[in-house]
């Protein structure tokens, strides 16, 4: 019963945190969006003023066809793309491991039906097989820089892990936020010459939490040197990104299981059968040998007088 109730409140908690983000996002974005539709429309009522022979039902045409193209990575600009493709093997390659990452940038998205028919077969088995591949390197992993360490300390400096485990915790998010978010974003805003230092943290960010929004996707501006060599490279970044999140992932849920926060809501796992088994054998004792026993008499006689047959000679 406390369980669920602390379940209905957390449920409660995170209703309310969805409801805060809506407010604040709204509130700090809705102002940028309005002043970009009001220069859009200055723009395009300048550009009708300047060409009276274009209608206004061409242009919005135009303009439809073109942001169609655009959302699925077409750009009719000059130097809008670093290739002239976005299709090459580099971008296929990005394209394929974003897809059974689950980061799914959005950026570059199939224009036929078969190649959406491929994604959705080409992600049903690549997806559960990128987990399972996560999960069985991560579970290696656990014992060589979660539970050895812990058991190394506690036996070397006598503490227990429960003890040892928040401060376990805290080194291992320091050198995951150094070595996947702080280096690469200066990295990538090195790299690429629109993104500042801040875009290129948020584009880390975006990427490792597998949300892929896809306003900011590396190796697409103009004249990117070694363009395949780079998009390669991002895929390898996203992977090995990837298993430090899921080390640190389950190294929380360690911690939390040692300091009792997990049996606050999950409920209590039921032990293996064999498990059972063995605890019922062992909580029952032995049983005793039997005492020596006096010779056993034969039965009486119907009447219940021993007759002659019956007496010991």
């Amino acid at each position: 019963m406390r369980r669920c109730a602390l379940l209905a409140f957390f449920a409660l908690g995170y209703a309310g945190y969805l409801l805060l983000g809506a407010l604040v996002i709204s509130a700090v974005e809705r102002p940028y969006e309005s002043s970009l539709r009001a220069e859009l429309r200055e723009l395009k009522a300048a550009f009708l003023e300047s060409s009276p022979c274009l209608p206004e039902a061409a242009l919005e045409r135009f303009l439809g066809v073109v942001l169609s193209a655009n959302r699925h990575g077409v750009a009719l600009l000059h130097n809008a793309s670093a290739a002239p493709s976005n299709w090459d093997f580099a971008s296929a390659f990005f394209f394929c491991s974003t897809l059974i990452t689950t980061v799914g940038y959005g950026y570059t998205t199939p224009l036929s039906d078969a190649g959406k028919a491929f994604c959705i077969f080409y992600a049903l088995l690549g997806v559960p097989f990128t987990m399972l591949l996560l999960t069985a390197t991560v579970q290696r992993l656990i014992g060589a820089l979660t539970s050895g360490p812990l058991e190394y300390l506690a036996l070397k400096w006598g503490y227990t892990r429960r003890s040892l485990s928040c401060g376990h915790l805290l080194l291992l998010a320091a050198v995951v936020l150094v070595a996947f978010f702080l280096v690469p974003a200066a990295i990538f805003s090195t790299l690429e010459d629109k993104w500042s230092y801040l875009d290129a943290f948020y584009f880390c960010f975006i990427s490792l939490c597998t949300i892929g929004l896809g306003d900011y996707v590396p190796g697409e501006q103009p004249g990117q040197p070694l363009r395949p060599l780079y998009k390669i490279s991002v895929t390898v970044y996203l992977l090995l990104g990837l298993l430090a999140m899921l080390l640190l992932l389950q190294t929380f849920h360690k911690a939390a299981e040692l300091h009792g926060l997990s049996d606050l809501v999950l409920l209590p796992q039921d032990p293996p059968p064999e498990e059972d088994h063995e605890r019922i054998l062992e909580g029952q004792e032995p049983p005793s040998e039997p005492a020596e026993s006096a010779p056993v008499q034969p039965p009486l006689s119907a009447g219940g007088q021993p007759n002659y047959a019956s007496i010991s000679r």
